[in-house]
């Protein structure tokens, strides 16, 4: 029996308030939107996730401009510049907009023996912004040169020291802008490579069946019934030490990749089982289509908005892998910059103790971790538009 005109027009209003509309322009907006349409009317709603969704985008703003954000060269040390503490600007001189720091001058501590660095308040040394530094690539193609801040009359590697230097002198707000590089795109190119995998093996296993099922299930069963730790430290241990840093980026995104596909080619299976007996699938099959067609044109369209949402969980999974294994020195080892390799070095009681700002990695780590995760649960909450 249809319902009366007035129950419906009562339902979309109350979807339209659902989706922060006018409930006056609701009945044609809701009759012509697309799914996307409904599914950011309803995701922007979520102010954590539309928050978070601006903090990830500034984060991988550091990631393309790293070299022009970074104002010293990561790789240069020096050993009489070795744990110096955060270093402050001081914006303004004498009612001025005049932004400067102090010069450091060190000592030796006669009784710990320790070099102990102070500020000089009659020696102020100008910064400034948009100055020429270290050489650099921008998109890996254009020589360039300029960077966001710089020192007059000086080379900031000797002077500007805004986080801290570690143990051998290297500035450490340098090193975290190309840590943020590598470890945001490792987890970018992890989720991508899994992402495929999960889709195109869990559609097979979903769309064909009998005997193809029972080989992909047994082996996502066997992947998820090897303890993770020791699985990453048997492959991490298996690279040839004499491998470049590009080298073992890339073997160790494939490994955190062979392993996150897993569960996301369970949900995609899942999908399958339960559509490929829809009339369309039926209709694609008798028209002659593909099977491979089938699973990208017809079957994954479907619920994409799912999928999305599960990959925006998964992309702080793949940072954490990363992290855990350059932190326990698995991953990426030196020279290489991540920010699991920035923490290698606050592992001990002693220097937490001695240069607390070792630890200053890990904040990044967790605003980045907690944005991808309440931007998940925003698109997990949009996927659904219809939903109340």
């Amino acid at each position: 029996m249809d319902r009366p005109a007035h129950q419906v027009r009562g339902q979309v209003a109350e979807g339209a308030q659902a989706l922060g509309l006018p409930t006056t322009e609701t009945e044609e907006r809701i009759s012509v939107a697309t799914q996307w349409q409904l599914m950011w009317w309803r995701f922007r709603k979520h102010r954590v996730a539309m928050a978070s969704t601006v903090v990830v985008l500034l984060f991988y703003l550091v990631v393309i401009f790293a070299d022009f954000l970074a104002y010293s060269n990561p790789l240069a040390s020096e050993a009489q510049r070795s744990l110096l503490p955060p270093q402050r600007i001081h914006w303004f001189d004498n009612g001025r907009f005049a932004p400067h720091v102090y010069a450091l001058s060190g000592r030796r501590d006669p009784v710990t023996f320790k070099r102990v660095y102070t500020p000089d308040p009659e020696k102020k040394i100008p910064v400034r912004f948009f100055t020429p530094g270290f050489e650099y690539h921008l998109f890996g193609l254009i020589p360039a040169n300029w960077h966001l801040i710089g020192i007059e009359g000086a080379t900031p590697e000797e002077t500007l020291f805004l986080l801290g230097t570690d143990e051998q002198g290297r500035d450490l707000w340098s090193r975290l802008m190309y840590g943020t590089q590598t470890s945001l795109t490792i987890g970018l190119v992890g989720v991508t490579i899994s992402l495929i995998l999960g889709v195109l093996l869990g559609g097979i296993s979903g769309l064909y069946g009998g005997v193809t099922d029972t080989i992909i299930q047994r082996v996502v069963e066997i992947l998820r019934s090897i303890p993770t730790i020791p699985l990453w430290m048997g492959l991490a241990a298996a690279l040839p030490n004499d491998w470049d840093i590009m080298r073992v980026y890339f073997a160790i995104t494939i490994i955190i990749s062979l392993i996150g596909w897993t569960e996301l080619a369970r949900v995609v299976r899942g999908r399958f089982l339960s559509l490929r007996e829809e009339d369309f699938v039926m209709a694609a099959e008798l028209a002659g289509c593909s099977q491979m067609r089938i699973i990208f044109t017809h079957l994954v369209p479907s619920f994409l908005s799912h999928i999305i949402a599960a990959t925006t969980l998964a992309i702080p999974a793949m940072i954490i892998s990363e992290t855990s294994l350059s932190f326990l020195g698995l991953g990426l080892r030196p020279p290489a910059i991540s920010w699991g390799v920035l923490l290698q070095q606050a592992q001990s009681i002693q220097a937490l103790a001695i240069s607390p700002w070792l630890l200053i990695p890990s904040i990044p780590v967790t605003i980045v971790i907690l944005a991808f995760n309440f931007m998940g649960d925003g698109l997990r909450d949009a996927a659904d538009p219809y939903g109340q």
